[in-house]
């Protein structure tokens, strides 16, 4: 026996039967100390423990495992006795605390997850479960979120929520397999070189993405080069039968297949790869529609076999083309076939909130909630689709108007004013009519703005619109119309859905136009 434990995430929920297994707190001890730690237990080592794993006290359940973990302000090993009133049956922890439950003793509580994760994994590879891992500057979440989606329709899959991809989140995603797991799909971020080297130490995979290489986080890790080096650990981690997919669109990520001794599939919006691989994916007759929903022909030869199939997203954003083609050449490695694939990515829909998310108020605006994360790549994407849907709701309603709400973009280092500015006057030469910048770098956002003037050749005075504004009053200083459409977008410091929530309040309470 063993514990089948679930998301950290309240609002997830692993369900996929009643046979929900519990384990001995003993027999924890013993997988953790078997993975490579050692562990002792102060209780009843018997108890019956599972099948949840929190690292929150809020989402103790009956039974469950609670993790310790050490914070900056807080040492969770404290609030294990919290834990244990709100029904957990023992907990994992860096020093005893005398706590009322069964205590499980280690060294430090964060590396006896990541080995209490792998050896259940390790267990269900055994069993026949295929791993996947995806990284890149961007569009992980998505691609991922895709991928789930797809698999789904094969077998029951476990991948995270949101953008769990460090070293918390992909252990206590990769706890949540089971028995009846086909499919573990891991997102993996990085900070530095050799952090995706021990997410895979966690999550082995065997079918492993690189989606590109932008400048998220170029404060941290100081140029592109080296985060090509820590993106391709990802592939180092693959075994000689498993898949290398690579973007043939990004050099340097195609550049990547001497990196791994597996297998390579490339993909491409931009015609069929041409650098040598086993299996080659790409899209055909990209289309937009009004509300920038994509639609192409999925293309893939394998072994000389030529397929096609149609595919018709319902996400927004002309950037969700490559995110599709990227998890379904990760699928078709695996294995799965073309039809399906390409029926599963047309009924596919967004699941991690505040990305691309279209909310319509109810005076007839349009506000896209794309506040989880900024850099500036995204943001680039984010005004460009954005002022797409603009242009369209202007062929409707021709008084229609284009604003941007947009903040800091974070860890971009020295040159972060300088990036701030190109936002600013990415905004200006799109044709927005209005734009509110917040954030510690809001006035070089502005000044890009004004410095650019509006579309070159339209006499338009776009960035004479761009101002500085509080997060507080950015909403109430805005008045919307019937056909607005407005971006608010910004890293997650900024917390920019509370912008949009006063943009619909304000909506509501009938004091915009």
């Amino acid at each position: 026996m063993r514990v089948r434990p679930a998301t950290v995430n309240a609002i997830v929920a692993c369900q996929r039967g009643t046979d929900v297994r519990v384990s001995s707190a003993q027999h924890i001890a013993q997988l953790v100390t078997g993975a490579g730690a050692q562990a002792s237990v102060i209780g009843d080592g018997q108890v019956r423990v599972g099948p949840d794993v929190v690292i929150d006290t809020r989402l103790a359940s009956r039974g469950s495992l609670f993790i310790g973990l050490p914070g900056e302000r807080v040492d969770g090993a404290d609030l294990a006795g919290d834990a244990a009133e709100r029904g957990a049956a023992a907990a994992i922890l860096g020093h005893d605390t005398q706590a009322p439950l069964t205590r499980i003793l280690v060294p430090d509580a964060a590396a006896a997850l990541a080995r209490l994760a792998r050896a259940l994994v390790d267990e269900e590879i055994g069993r026949g479960m295929t791993t996947f891992a995806i990284t890149g500057s961007s569009g992980k979440t998505s691609t991922k979120d895709l991928l789930a989606q797809v698999l789904e329709q094969a077998g029951p899959t476990v991948s995270p929520t949101g953008n769990h991809n460090n070293e918390i989140g992909v252990p206590l995603t990769a706890c949540r397999v089971d028995e009846n797991t086909r499919f573990l799909v891991a997102e993996m971020g990085a900070r530095g070189i050799g952090h995706i080297r021990q997410l895979c130490e966690v999550v082995p995979p065997r079918v492993a993405a690189v989606l590109n290489v932008g400048t998220a986080h170029l404060g941290e890790f100081g140029s592109q080069d080296a985060i090509a080096r820590a993106k391709g650990e990802i592939l180092e981690a693959l075994p000689a039968d498993g898949w290398a997919v690579l973007n043939d669109d990004d050099e340097q990520v195609a550049d990547m297949g001497g990196r791994t001794v597996a297998r390579v599939a490339r993909w491409s919006v931009t015609g069929q790869p041409t650098r040598d691989a086993e299996l080659a994916v790409w899209a055909e007759d990209i289309s937009l529609d009004a509300l920038q929903r994509g639609s192409f022909g999925l293309h893939a030869v394998r072994q000389g076999v030529h397929g096609r199939v149609g595919v018709s997203l319902g996400l927004i954003g002309a950037h969700q083309v490559p995110n599709a083609v990227a998890a379904a050449t990760m699928a078709l490695a695996a294995g799965l076939p073309l039809t399906g694939v390409g029926e599963a990515l047309s009924g596919a829909r967004v699941r991690s909130p505040l990305r691309m998310e279209l909310v319509e108020g109810p005076g007839g605006a349009a506000i896209i909630n794309d506040c989880y994360n900024a850099n500036p790549d995204s943001m680039a994407v984010a005004l460009r689709t954005v002022a797409a849907m603009g242009r369209a709701r202007r062929a409707e309603i021709p008084g229609a108007r284009l604003v941007a709400i947009i903040g800091d973009m974070a860890e971009l280092g020295q040159d972060a004013t300088g990036l701030h500015e190109a936002a600013g006057a990415l905004a200006a030469s799109l044709g927005y009519d209005e734009i509110i910048a917040i954030g510690e770098y809001a006035r070089s956002i502005v000044d890009g703005a004004r410095a650019a003037g509006g579309p070159p050749g339209t006499g338009s005075t776009a960035g004479a619109n761009a101002r500085v504004a509080g997060k507080e009053d950015a909403a109430e200083s805005l008045e919307l119309g019937p056909g607005d459409v407005v971006l608010v977008k910004a890293s997650r410091v900024l917390a920019l859905e509370d912008v949009t929530a006063r943009l619909i309040g304000h909506d509501e309470e009938g004091t915009a136009r």
